[in-house]
This record gives structure tokens, sequence and C-alpha cells, in this order.
């Protein structure tokens, strides 16, 4: 079984945590999900929004996700594109974010900290951790891409994609609509001779 579910490619039945969430098919609802997806869209076309800086998002699970299985020449190359003053950002956000960690335990984490006998900060890992550096950074990229779908971004500029028509995605759209009517068709029946007759594309009971 995968670690994490597979995204839709449409965000129409995603649990984007909301205790209550609009009434299925009211206008409400329609709009949420086109700004969902023009959200999706919006990553589909611009992965760099994944780049080194976004470990500041969540400092912690960059670090047991991605940065655990970095070889030291890619987090030598990853301190090139941060800069000094990135770096030590990092360093510090990580530092803090691990003593509130110890400090205000999240018993939904998949990571957990406790002290080590001489002061140290450990870390303790449940069996949904990521084994792999394919698997981890899928899971940090599937989690960033909530996290972004959410609006939890804050420091993103959501009206320029929530109110742009350019972030539609017209093919995806006009497939769902050709197949929501085809699921509202019922098959037109007809009896010829006492036996049930298909279209005449369909099966034929002769």
């Amino acid at each position: 079984m995968p670690l994490f579910p597979t995204q839709p490619r449409q965000l129409d039945t995603m649990d984007i945590d909301e205790p209550q969430p609009p009434a299925r098919g009211s206008p409400e609802w329609a709009r949420k999900i086109r700004v969902r997806n023009r959200r999706k869209l919006y990553l589909d076309r611009h992965p760099e929004y994944f780049g080194p800086s976004l470990e500041l998002a969540d400092p912690l699970l960059y670090d047991r996700l991605v940065r655990r299985f970095q070889t030291a020449a890619e987090r030598e190359a990853e301190g090139r594109a941060k800069g000094y003053t990135g770096i030590l950002e990092a360093d510090l956000m990580r530092s803090e974010a691990k003593l509130d960690a110890l400090a205000h335990p999240d018993p939904n984490s998949i990571f957990q900290y406790r002290r080590g006998p001489n002061g140290e900060i450990l870390t303790e890992e449940n069996d949904e951790i990521p084994q792999t550096k394919e698997e981890g950074m899928a899971r940090w990229k599937w989690e960033m891409e909530l996290r972004f779908v959410r609006g939890d971004d804050h420091d993103f500029d959501y009206p320029s994609v929530d109110d742009n028509e350019e972030w539609d995605d017209r093919l995806q759209e006009e497939r769902d609509r050709q197949d929501a009517y085809f699921a509202r068709e019922e098959p037109s029946w007809a009896v010829e001779n006492g036996r049930a007759v298909r279209g005449e594309t369909g099966i034929q009971d002769y």
C-alpha cells in the first residue's frame, strides 16, 4: 500500500479539512471546487514552487522527509541556492520547531520528538514514514500541495489564481461535463418479437 494517497487530478473529492463543508452541488461548493482546481493547475505549471525555500513552510517535515536522504553534495548544492542567510534562517527555524514539538507534541504527526540522555533531541518515527529518497520527496510535495490548495501559504497572492480564468482546465472540465451527461442518460430500450433490443451500437439479444 502507498504511504500516502495518490493525489487526484481534480480536487472535488479531497478532504481539505473543512469542519462544515458546503452542500454538494451548491453554488458555494462549485466555487470552492473551481478555486481548488485552479490552484492545482497553477502548481502543475509552476514546479519551481517546490524549491529549497519551501523548507521554511515546515522545517521539521522537510528535515525528516527530504533532508535526511540528501547526500553531502546535495546539501552543499542546496546551501548555495539558499545563500548563507537562507541557511542560517532554515537552521534557526528547524531548531525552534524541534523545541516547540517537544513542548507541544502533536499526536497526529508522523514524527515525535523526545530528549535523549545527554539532552539531545531525538526523533521517534512510526511505520508510515518514507523509506527512500523518492518516497520522501513525493510525500513532501504531497503535503505541500495540500497546504497550498487549502490556502495556507500566507505569502502567496491567492486572488491572482483564484479569480483568474487562465487557471481553468478547460479540457478536464469538458470531460467532466461529458461524463456527467452520459451518467445521467438511461439506455433506450425497444422490444422486438418479445425480446429486449438495445440501440444500434449496443448488444442485440436475437
